[in-house]
């Protein structure tokens, strides 16, 4: 691959690594109609599914060459396959449409455009018998994704290293999880939050997992400097490739203030139909309370226009929009790769990380803007490529030692560490003692070994970096504590029954197994001290 001009359509004077992670916390309920149930069917029908339309799309025209690499953390694999939840997607589908039928005149145009979305969802699922997984699987062997894994259940790890093996448990059972899903052992990894600290690529390596991405000074601050900064990746004392992320390259794509999702033809998330209908319908459609449907028929309109101001959603408008922005986003990704390719040895890489879930969910067009990627790309002279495809173009990479960092707020830990959760921090240390130390003790019976297997997924997802989020961010606050303390006293209660012998109530445990059934290759032994 030479340089040449960004215009030019056969020649390329870098590539663009888009790099997708796609994650929801274990929100399984066995009530039909919870929160957390609508959580992820609302991210089944806006993002997972539209973005599965997408790329299998790209994959059968031959004029395109898509490119991701797509992280698929092991909650969201264990939600997507699971088969009790999903025989639910259906009628809930169904219930949006009905409420949708009920939108104001004024909205015509934006409700029967979205009522087509809802109804190509409804096919393609039928379609596929609800099953979602195989197609990421099959998107992987035709080399359209590169999938990589995450933290077994979101762990934010930095705040777990004063247990390594709780870092490892997070890691091996994703690694294995992954496998089991998939087929294929994973080779890369999002880490939770893309939060590192000094040592974890050792962690790394040793549950075979070879690259990674972080925030820009993750790269940026690494010692000694990189030489070409985030426009090539590095490589780790342990052998462990890092890639840092281009600041120029997803500021435009996730900002709503600055960037695209920001702009007054696309429509509004923020505007529902579950604020704006009569309580009287919405119970009368079996809703017992307000919250987000997922029917939006607003449009932006404006920086700063109020949510009572907002004007009715023009589906062609935003079309347009997502073809122009589409174009702008190569121009820029063009004249960014040209502009470093006389001045590097190796040829730029730009790598652009998101949340998937911003593409369908935050931003309703986002899906379709990968869409016009994928179409104008080649055109455009920006080569897509996976993370996997860049390393293999790489045979030789500078080594560095990765700075700790994070890609929240304030770039390191705070998010996670405030006054507002950091009570947590000490629950997980010593129940993650506590699973270490009666590992390293054994067990003396078949049921205290599956007392104690299931106390170890009760801690993995006790550990779940969503929870403490939630509490940050001050939203459903009161749900994530009792999370939080939903699996600590379930990991408690197993542990007791385990060092003392107490007698659980009848059916308890096997109700806990029944709703917290995820990770079934889990193992208590990938909590053992290593020797020496």
């Amino acid at each position: 691959m030479g340089n040449g001009d960004p215009a030019s359509g056969d020649r390329f004077s870098g590539e663009l690594a888009l790099v997708l992670h796609a994650h929801l916390p274990y929100v399984r309920s066995g009530e039909a109609g919870s929160l957390e149930e609508d959580w992820y069917f609302q991210a089944l029908q806006e993002c997972y599914l539209p973005l599965l339309a997408v790329l299998e799309a790209a994959a059968a025209d031959r004029r395109q060459q898509p490119r991701l690499t797509l992280g698929l953390s092991p909650t969201l694999l264990t939600l997507l396959s699971d088969r009790e939840l999903n025989a639910r997607f259906l009628p809930w589908l169904v219930q949006r449409q009905h409420l949708l039928e009920q939108a104001p005149p004024e909205h015509r145009d934006a409700a029967e455009h979205l009522a087509g979305q809802l109804q190509a969802i409804e096919s393609q699922w039928l379609d596929h018998e609800g099953r979602v997984v195989p197609r990421f699987q099959r998107l992987q062997q035709l080399g359209v994704l590169d999938l990589i894994t995450c933290g077994a259940t979101h762990g934010y790890l930095p705040l777990l290293r004063q247990v390594p093996e709780a870092v490892r448990a997070q890691l091996i059972n994703a690694v294995r999880e992954h496998e089991r899903q998939l087929g294929e052992r994973p080779l890369g990894i999002w880490l939770p939050e893309c939060a590192y600290y000094e040592g974890l690529d050792q962690q790394l390596l040793a549950a075979g997992l070879r690259y990674t991405v972080l925030d820009g000074h993750g790269l940026l601050h690494a010692l000694p400097r990189p030489r070409y900064g985030v426009f090539s990746p590095i490589c780790s004392p342990a052998g462990v490739a890092f890639f840092g992320r281009d600041g120029n390259a997803t500021l435009p794509v996730w900002s709503a203030r600055e960037g695209y999702p920001g702009d007054g033809a696309y429509r509004e998330f923020h505007r529902d139909l579950g604020w704006d209908l009569p309580e009287e319908q919405l119970e009368e459609a079996g809703i017992g309370s307000r919250r987000p449907l997922g029917l939006k028929l607003h449009r932006v309109t404006a920086q700063g226009c109020p949510l009572e101001h907002k004007q009715p959603y023009d589906p062609a408008t935003a079309a347009l929009r997502v073809h122009e922005h589409a174009a702008a986003y190569l121009a820029g990704r063009a004249s960014e790769l040209s502009g470093l390719a006389g001045s590097m040895d190796p040829s730029p890489l730009l790598v652009a990380p998101f949340d998937a879930e911003l593409f369908g969910h935050w931003w309703f067009e986002g899906p379709q803007f990968l869409a016009a990627l994928f179409r104008q790309s080649g055109e455009a002279g920006v080569r897509l490529v996976s993370l996997r495809e860049a390393l293999q173009q790489r045979p030789s990479l500078q080594v560095c030692r990765p700075s700790p960092s994070s890609w929240g707020q304030g770039g390191y830990h705070d998010y996670w560490l405030n006054d507002s959760n950091a009570w947590v921090v000490p629950e997980w240390q010593r129940a993650s003692r506590a699973m270490v130390r009666r590992v390293n003790q054994g067990v003396a019976s078949p049921l205290q070994r599956d007392l104690l297997t299931q106390a170890g997924r009760e801690l993995l997802l006790a550990q779940s970096s969503d929870w403490s989020f939630i509490l940050r961010a001050g939203t459903t606050t009161e749900l994530a504590r009792e999370r939080i303390r939903r699996h600590l006293d379930r990991f408690w209660r197993l542990m007791a029954a385990i060092d003392t012998g107490s007698d659980l109530p009848a059916g308890w445990l096997r109700a806990v197994q029944r709703e917290d059934h995820l990770f079934p290759a889990l193992n208590a032994a990938d909590w053992v001290t290593p020797p020496g």
